[in-house]
């Protein structure tokens, strides 16, 4: 027998006033409701019901027993009730990965309509240009730039990451404006470094590549500082345009080489799949593919 099962037919023995009475109710047969019973006073080693042909009344355990029953019975409603409206709602915790630039230019300054959206949901934002493990280190969902290798995880594409070769004015008065992705090998190419620095960088025009091997005296981890020392004169930089937008546009920095692309970073969103995916996840994705999807 079910303790649970047994305990709410024993509930409704005592509310109805019968056996019988339970027994329609819980559309079973009288016999199984004495089971039941039977059941819990040989679990209990007690009397918890009085029966005569007549009536039936509660022993002082079964009085005692009742108002457990009735408690636990209140609270596993009360828990089912509450999964059931978390599964409804977005709520609860959500920790979510992004890339420093793309984080801190793009998500950090729309994520207070997210938040707004949906106000139960308590969002941690951890900004690393590292790709962290979405299992070990407890994340709900990534935002990656580049390609991805096979992980098994659902990948949802946003809006590629275009990239954009600049510098100062002043710098290029000084040093001349780089006509060729060649010309790049006179002038100081500041790098960008991650787990290594990269010392070349790879254009591309009318189907061909055009690697070029960097001379610069420079490389920093952060976006945000090789943009400050592009604008302070100090070289060339490649970084996104999402971070140069404002600078491009007022001139404090200039697009070269136009005519040679480099090729567009792709951008995606990654989660682990599920069947039954929490409304927090579920709202968070749509957020972010509305805003930054195709």
């Amino acid at each position: 027998m079910d303790k649970l099962t047994s305990m709410n037919t024993f509930v409704k023995v005592v509310e109805q006033g019968s056996f019988a009475a339970a027994a329609n109710e819980l559309a079973l047969s009288s016999t199984m409701v004495g089971n039941h019973i039977r059941y819990l006073e040989e679990l209990l080693s007690t009397k918890l019901i009085y029966r005569t042909t007549r009536k039936q009344s509660l022993t002082e355990a079964g009085r005692i027993y009742y108002g457990r029953c009735i408690e636990l019975l209140s609270q596993i409603t009360d828990a089912e009730i509450e999964i059931k409206e978390f599964h409804d709602m977005p709520r609860g915790l959500l920790r979510v990965s992004a890339p420093i630039t793309f984080g801190n230019v793009c998500l950090a300054s729309e994520i207070h309509e997210y938040m707004a959206q949906v106000p139960e949901v308590e969002l941690q934002l951890i900004l690393s240009d590292y790709c962290v493990d979405l299992v070990n280190d407890n994340y709900d969902v990534a935002i990656r730039i580049g390609e991805l290798p096979e992980s098994g995880m659902v990948a949802r594409p946003l809006r590629p990451y275009r990239l954009v070769t600049c510098a100062s004015p002043d710098y290029l008065e000084k040093h001349g404006t780089p006509k060729t992705p060649a010309d790049l090998a006179l002038h100081n190419c500041l790098s960008f470094s991650y787990h290594h620095i990269l010392r070349q960088w790879t254009f591309h025009q009318n189907g061909q590549d055009y690697p070029v091997k960097l001379n610069g005296n420079l490389s920093i981890n952060n976006g945000q500082g090789l943009k400050a020392t592009a604008l302070s004169g100090v070289g060339i930089i490649i970084q996104p345009e999402i971070l140069l937008h404002q600078e491009l546009k007022s001139g404090k920095l200039v697009e070269i080489l136009h005519d040679f692309a480099i090729p567009c970073r792709p951008m995606n969103l990654i989660y682990l799949p599920d069947r039954n995916m929490p409304p927090k996840l579920r709202s968070f994705i749509d957020f972010i593919v509305n805003k930054w999807g195709y």
